[in-house]
């Protein structure tokens, strides 16, 4: 009784319906769903997808210079950042137009900027710190380019010149600007992680760290306080081998009560100077790249202040300069086509790109001095704190 009813309950043309569509509507349904698994394990990791498709809409352009070529206005190399940017905090990607980008458009189309973008060379932040400046407005901002090996330096700086809390009540950022060490390994990339996660004063993007790459880290240095604290005070630029009297730069020549300065740039002022072809020197200019019987004037890069808001325009004005390898004296060519001179400090003696020898009083009212180890440093900085009154 019941296999009659499971052979003859249903009409015969519902039976010729299913043998006609239930086969087929299996099949199409079981290799509908295995496509739609296939897409959904694809779309989990968009790294397959081409780099050069990319909407225009969320290019991050936190990391561009171009180079003029000799027969074009705009030269076809530029260093772009990618889209995606990651803090050492591990922050969520960002998605939005950054303001660096905003404010370059505002000075370039967009299709100009896409021209001078063939080529491009990407360079990650690997460890950036955008919360930096979001709870003050920081009077000074040390930029100071330092090599990824040298955990000593950093240190000597942190508890001596790179103090932040050196003189209460002024804000003072510090941050080490690194590139990727020429033979990275795992231990130092987690030797700096670790290092960041302390300290939370590391730049870190992707371009070799060497001294040829020298302008290129201090123009990325430049491109972040323009992109994450455009509304500093001031910036100083330095190296980790330097001594820097951080109290008389704020309170003698950068003055925290008097307003602060635009178009202000000054340092160790270098005048007169003619490019070096002596392809043996370390500091040898190639007439291609610089064609010039003289250099404008320019600041040693050992150690020069400016205005924070020209950090902004010193980034755009090298959409335009042909890129040079050293860097203090780009720096000057892209001042020079600003039309905004180097201000000589109050005493030629602030600045100096040679080591001064050491004395209390002398070192009270200096700004800088070259060439000093990490454990000089922090002996002479000890020492000038305990003695420092007694030249005033």
């Amino acid at each position: 009784m019941l296999f009659w009813k499971r052979i003859h309950c249903c009409p015969p043309w519902l039976k010729r319906l299913s043998r006609t569509f239930v086969s087929p509507c299996f099949t199409t349904g079981f290799v509908f769903l295995v496509f739609l698994l296939f897409m959904l394990l694809m779309l989990s990791s968009y790294s397959w997808f081409p780099r050069k498709l990319v909407n225009e809409d969320n290019l991050k352009l936190h990391n561009i210079r171009v180079f003029k070529g000799k027969k074009s206005n705009i030269n076809n190399s530029a260093w772009i950042a990618k889209n995606m940017i990651y803090s050492s905090s591990h922050e969520k990607p960002q998605d939005k137009t950054s303001q660096s980008t905003q404010r370059l458009l505002q000075i370039m189309p967009m299709g100009q900027l896409r021209a001078a973008s063939q080529g491009v060379q990407f360079y990650d932040y690997i460890i950036n710190e955008p919360m930096k400046c979001q709870t003050h407005i920081p009077f000074l901002i040390l930029l100071i380019a330092a090599t990824p090996q040298h955990l000593d330096a950093r240190q000597a700086i942190r508890q001596t010149w790179g103090n932040e809390n050196v003189i209460p009540g002024v804000q003072v950022v510090r941050l080490f600007l690194l590139g990727r060490h020429t033979q990275q390994t795992f231990d130092i990339e987690q030797a700096i992680t670790r290092e960041s996660m302390q300290y939370h004063d590391i730049i870190q993007q992707e371009y070799l760290d060497t001294y040829n790459n020298l302008t290129t880290k201090t123009l990325m240095g430049m491109n972040w306080v323009a992109t994450y604290c455009p509304h500093a005070h001031y910036v100083m630029k330095t190296d980790t081998d330097m001594f820097v009297n951080t109290e008389y730069l704020i309170n003698k020549l950068l003055k925290p009560d008097l307003p602060p300065r635009t178009n202000y740039f000054t340092g160790s002022i270098m005048k007169g100077y003619a490019p070096n072809r002596n392809k043996d020197s370390k500091w040898y200019m190639p007439p291609d790249l610089y064609p010039g019987d003289m250099y404008p004037v320019f600041c040693s890069g050992t150690g020069y202040v400016f205005s924070g808001e020209l950090a902004e325009k010193i980034f755009k004005i090298t959409l335009t300069v042909k890129h040079l390898p050293l860097e203090d004296v780009y720096i000057g060519i892209c001042l020079n086509k600003l039309g905004i001179k180097p201000v000589p400090p109050p005493s030629p003696s602030d600045f100096n790109h040679w080591r001064v020898a050491y004395s209390d009083c002398m070192y009270n009212r200096i700004v800088t001095s070259h060439d000093f180890r990490p454990h000089e440093l922090v002996r002479y900085w000890n020492q000038l704190q305990q003695n420092r009154h007694t030249c005033a």
